[in-house]
């Protein structure tokens, strides 16, 4: 089982403030949703209660939801009471399918050193946030592919970088 993490980050590591994300870019949405349809999305509660509730649970993958509350639960979320619960685990009957953990801030830092793979966008933005992105060690990580900066329909310039961890 292959264990990956992705999300989008502005300057300064900046991943969300107060629940959201601040920013709109329609071209990483999209690449997360190409990225991950097919697979396990494993996140944490206050990021699938930051989801849209038309999107929860996002389509065309298996959600988990990782909580604390034994008492918590959802429609279309599988619940795990610790990130080992489902790491441990596997993410599906498909062991070639990477089990993506989407977030929040806590959920990322402790994946990360199981994780193989990084997918990030990075975001020409400066902005104020409460959640940041998991710092990228380059010496445990490389790129592996990147793509020149372009500009978002919104105006809003970003790129998106592959990572793996060295061996």
């Amino acid at each position: 089982m292959t264990i990956a993490l992705i999300w989008a980050e502005a300057r300064g590591g900046v991943i969300g403030d107060a629940g959201t994300i601040p920013w709109h870019l329609p071209e990483d949405l999209a690449h997360f949703k190409e990225v991950t349809l097919g697979g396990t999305v494993v996140m944490g509660r206050r990021t699938w209660q930051s989801l849209p509730e038309r999107f929860r649970p996002l389509p065309g993958r298996r959600n988990v939801v990782v909580t604390r509350d034994a008492a918590w639960s959802a429609d279309g979320a599988e619940i795990a009471h610790s990130l080992d619960e489902i790491l441990d685990a596997g993410g599906s009957d498909d062991t070639s399918a990477p089990v993506w953990v989407i977030g929040g801030g806590e959920i990322y830092a402790q994946s990360l050193a199981r994780a193989s793979r990084l997918e990030v966008t990075e975001v020409d933005l400066d902005v104020a946030g409460d959640t940041r992105a998991p710092t990228i060690d380059h010496a445990v990580w490389q790129v592996a592919h990147e793509t020149e900066w372009v500009e978002s329909r919104t105006g809003t310039r970003y790129r998106f970088l592959s990572y793996e961890r060295r061996r």
